[in-house]
């Protein structure tokens, strides 16, 4: 194999190559091949030899032609939507919910599945129901695996991609334990062995989500805020101006210290912002206070009856939605001295519930709290994409290795089965339950 400058193989180059006409037309729209020279800086014998190979792979189209000045119409080329792929997972608080979509990231299929009793995370229940959707899915849209780059799964805690056997998932607040979670997802036969699992932080899989495709675009530094039961936050420090391949680093925020020897966290330290943020903790508030909603099914139920009787003006609901607010502004004011950003966005089913009615009294609190410099230049708003945001960003995953690898499937080494782990249902159902 050829190398040139830099110790790159032609191939090297080539994959390059493929992965700038990809991304640029994917990101910017339909392109003719006399624009994508300027907009990839690649001469206009690359940008020919590459279109011609990705059209004969089937990942471009033509989508129309434009008239140009005084010569023929030249012919727009797109990214062939279904030309590929990608599962979404979204393991939440009160369900696992699994989306397919078409490269173009748009819903071909979608299943919810309850987590019962609300909030359980025995790992076998939820590996069961990923498994279950990913079937149920391919089998509502009548699709196959042959085209699928991959499952995207986004899961609460540290994620390890690096360790033997697979990504493991440090979720303590969920009583998971280093939980070997490719190694048991592989282990239910869901997709074949070329299909990868790519598994990350539920608050990166939102804040690429929104960075990609939502109100962060257009964003270079943001935080985005995941708010449901609990909180977590993903920063995004070197984004561009169309949001191509943004990626952000997962923050456990919600772990931040706020009150010394204060409420007692999930996580089982004293004092910790979820503790006074999150969902679970807001509604534990508002009951220990005489409120409450007994009868609600799960927790956005709980939290909407919460909301109504603070529309009717009941004093001890407004008392604990002001309470909250204050608590995330000064959580926020932390994020806006430490990192800087122009933008924040909150997202996740708590937040995007409770946004419209605490949304001014948090910006008002984290510009009280915050240094005025960095508090001057930040914006604080909702996420646009919407509770699905984590299950789009999940998707992104193995999008981002399609355009990685210039469309092209990477070769998958190998892996082991997760030292100590068995991988029968049953046993995975009781060895790696969630722990007391």
């Amino acid at each position: 194999m050829t190398t040139g400058r830099g110790g790159r193989t032609v191939r090297d180059l080539r994959r390059g190559n493929r992965s700038a006409v990809l991304q640029r037309l994917y990101f910017g729209g339909p392109m003719s091949r006399q624009e994508l020279g300027p907009a990839t800086g690649l001469s206009s014998g690359s940008v020919s030899n590459v279109v011609g190979e990705l059209v004969a792979d089937g990942l471009l189209e033509e989508a129309g032609v434009v008239d140009s000045d005084g010569g023929r119409p030249r012919t727009l080329l797109r990214v062939a939507p279904g030309s590929a792929h990608m599962i979404g997972v979204d393991v939440g608080e009160t369900r696992v919910r699994v989306e397919l979509f078409d490269l173009a990231l748009t819903e071909l299929a979608r299943t919810e599945l309850p987590l019962q009793p609300r909030g359980c995370y025995d790992v076998g229940p939820i590996v069961d129901h990923v498994r279950t959707g990913i079937t149920a899915v391919l089998a509502q849209a009548r699709v196959g695996t042959d085209r699928l780059l991959g499952v995207g799964v986004g899961v609460p805690g540290i994620v390890d991609r690096e360790a033997p056997g697979g990504t493991v998932v440090h979720g303590q607040t969920i009583g998971w334990d280093a939980v070997p979670l490719e190694a048991l997802l592989r282990a239910t036969g869901a997709v074949p062995p070329e299909v990868p699992y790519i598994i990350d932080n539920g608050a990166r899989t939102l804040g690429q989500a929104e960075m990609w495709f939502g109100a962060g675009r257009g964003a270079r530094e943001a935080v985005v805020v995941l708010f449901g039961s609990g909180v977590g936050a993903s920063l995004i420090t070197d984004g561009s101006p169309d949001g191509e391949t943004t990626e952000g680093t997962p923050l456990e925020w919600g772990h931040l210290t706020v009150s010394v020897r204060g409420r007692r966290c999930r996580c089982g330290a004293l004092g910790c912002l979820e503790a006074y943020t999150g969902a679970e903790s807001l509604l534990a508030r508002w009951a220990e206070r005489g409120g409450g909603a007994a009868d609600a099914a799960d927790e956005e139920e709980a939290l909407s009856a919460l909301l109504a009787a603070a529309v009717a003006a009941d004093p001890v609901a407004l008392e604990v939605l002001e309470e909250t607010a204050e608590y995330l502004g000064a959580g926020l004011s932390d994020v806006i001295n430490l990192f800087r950003p122009e933008r924040i966005l909150i997202g996740g089913w708590a937040g995007l519930l409770l946004g419209p009615h605490i949304l001014p009294a948090v910006r008002e609190h984290a510009a009280r709290y915050s240094l005025r410099h960095p508090g001057d230049r930040v914006t604080i708003g909702l996420g646009s994409l919407g509770p699905d945001a984590v299950t789009v960003g999940a998707a992104t995953l193995p999008l981002s290795a399609f355009f990685a690898t210039g469309g092209r499937p990477a070769p998958r080494p190998p892996r082991p089965e997760a030292p100590g782990w068995r991988t029968s249902l049953e046993v995975r159902a009781g060895s790696a339950a969630r722990r007391p």
